[in-house]
């Protein structure tokens, strides 16, 4: 398990130069067959791999799997564990460049987040819109006890000031 680190700034200006670094890793948490269940419910996937324990246990993983966007879900709640940036307006997820779900994920396993700082670059006021900064990270939600990588996301979001 990584040591859970968290980056710290004043303001959204000031992660024009943390562009390449390692920003930390999350506090480790679990997906619930629960929660896995209330996903299904929520976007109509009842896919018996997902919801069918007693099924899932004789197919291809041995188990349920976590829904990949329930887990790509999780990114920015990862995300909020490893950045905080202090003073800002508004905070808006503005996307995602590259998604892959590299490995399953059952329930009541273990994942962290890791993120590094790709790109930043300042957001000029337009629209009724404040000032603010636009920037990319890669973040790989990974098995915490054996550091794989379960899903691995580059997911874009603004700061405004």
């Amino acid at each position: 398990m990584r040591p859970v680190r968290l980056t710290t700034v004043p303001a959204p200006d000031d992660l024009l130069g943390l562009v390449g670094h390692d920003l930390g890793a999350s506090e480790p948490q679990v997906v619930t067959q629960e929660q896995v269940d209330q996903f299904a419910d929520v976007t109509k996937d009842h896919q018996w791999i997902h919801v069918d324990v007693d099924r899932a246990r004789s197919g291809p993983f041995g188990t349920t799997i976590v829904h990949g966007f329930l887990t790509l879900a999780l990114v920015p709640r990862l995300l909020a564990d490893i950045l905080e940036v202090r003073t800002y307006s508004m905070g808006v997820n503005y996307g995602l460049d590259r998604v892959r779900f590299v490995k399953p994920l059952p329930p009541g396993v273990q994942i962290q987040g890791a993120a590094t700082l790709l790109s930043a670059k300042p957001i000029d006021a337009a629209a009724g819109q404040p000032a603010g900064v636009q920037a990319k990270a890669s973040v790989v939600v990974e098995f915490a006890e054996s550091g794989e990588t379960c899903c691995a996301a580059e997911i874009l979001f603004r700061y405004y000031s």
